[in-house]
């Protein structure tokens, strides 16, 4: 909108939505002025507000929560453009199914790379997405944990307590959580690290942890506010930055967290969902969206939540919030996530086999 500031006589006001501007018409002529205006006005009616729907796993909602603020006003002072970006959290597993049967999605970031490939195998993410972004695609890596009530009255200190008789166990249901894969696989490599790589014993240990799991949730969040909001169960299996944030939120008065002997690192994955940023025209704003995750301001927001960091420099910096631990990878310990999916989790396979009670 153009009016004329009539009070002094010398200016010509713009108002723009991102503020006021005035213009002393005595260094200018009339037709300057008015072509000045006109440019500052049409320059204005070019930026433009673009919608981005981010599918997330459960833990995740303060995470990009805080993110999505700071990308909305890199964004804007990049191209002049406002987003705004939409959040849908879950289990992992019923997440990416949700992508796959039509969710409009713009990027996932979901718990592990198996759902997105998942997605990928639909045709709605290009099969070689793990390396369009560095790290394979992780952003930000994490672990599993366990959270115990303060006193840690059962004296739990590592995976072999948690099969003891006495020990009530809460961890989501691995069918439709990837936090619950991971808490499923950090287990069953402590059984095999204990029982001489000997397959037969670290599933025997899995069946009889599983044997003192009181409540299997869909998802890590459901899981945490059963733990700690229906006080049901001994010890929690969770993500590190789930433990971290309920631990921090609700106060350390009440909760302590039990970092075992051995645990995987767990590596949360992230992608553009290319036949909706396609035909969105969304695709430079997506990949950036997750691009802007490895800069310093995404990283140290990531910190902020509790997930480690990949940059060194960051990392070094809260060296002393996460605590080091032995960790293997998924790779080294199962094959990768295509292996460790049909053996474990598919219909028929071993979890299904202990979990028959």
């Amino acid at each position: 909108m153009v009016k004329n500031d009539n009070s002094l006589g010398e200016h010509v006001t713009v108002i723009m939505n991102t503020g006021v501007i005035k213009l002393n018409i005595r260094r200018y002529s009339a037709s300057a002025v008015f072509l000045l205006t006109l440019a500052i006005v049409t320059g204005n009616s070019w930026a433009k507000e673009v919608q981005l729907l981010n599918v997330s796993y459960d833990p995740t909602r303060e995470l990009y929560q805080q993110y999505d603020e700071a990308f909305s006003k890199y964004w804007h002072q990049k191209t002049g453009d406002d987003v705004k970006i939409r959040q849908s959290h879950g289990g992992s597993g019923k997440q990416a199914t949700s992508v796959i049967n039509g969710l409009q999605a713009d990027v996932v970031t979901l718990a592990l790379a198996y759902d997105v490939d998942a997605i990928a195998e639909s045709g709605r993410i290009d099969k070689n997405w793990l390396k369009r972004l560095p790290d394979n695609s992780a952003p930000y890596t994490s672990t599993i944990v366990f959270l115990v009530r303060k006193g840690n009255p059962k004296q739990i200190k590592d995976w072999s307590d948690l099969i003891r008789p006495d020990v009530s166990v809460v961890t989501p249901n691995p069918k439709t959580s990837g936090g619950a894969r991971w808490n499923y696989l950090a287990a069953w490599g402590y059984g095999l690290e204990h029982n001489n790589q000997n397959q037969d014993k670290a599933k025997e240990f899995i069946k009889t942890l599983y044997k003192n799991v009181e409540v299997l949730d869909s998802g890590a969040r459901g899981a945490t506010n059963t733990f700690v909001e229906r006080g049901i169960g001994d010890v929690l299996i969770a993500w590190e930055n789930e433990a971290l944030l309920a631990n921090n939120a609700l106060g350390k008065s009440k909760f302590e967290i039990v970092t075992p002997s051995i645990s995987i690192l767990a590596e949360p994955t992230v992608a553009v969902v290319d036949k909706v940023v396609d035909k969105r025209g969304t695709r430079e704003l997506a990949t950036e969206y997750l691009k802007y995750l490895y800069s310093p301001t995404g990283q140290e927001i990531a910190v902020k939540n509790y997930y480690r960091p990949r940059d060194k420099a960051i990392a070094e910096k809260y060296r002393a919030v996460f605590p080091e631990l032995k960790l293997f990878t998924i790779d080294e310990v199962f094959g990768g996530w295509g292996k460790a999916q049909k053996e474990h989790f598919a219909t028929g396979g071993i979890f299904d086999e202990i979990i028959r009670r």
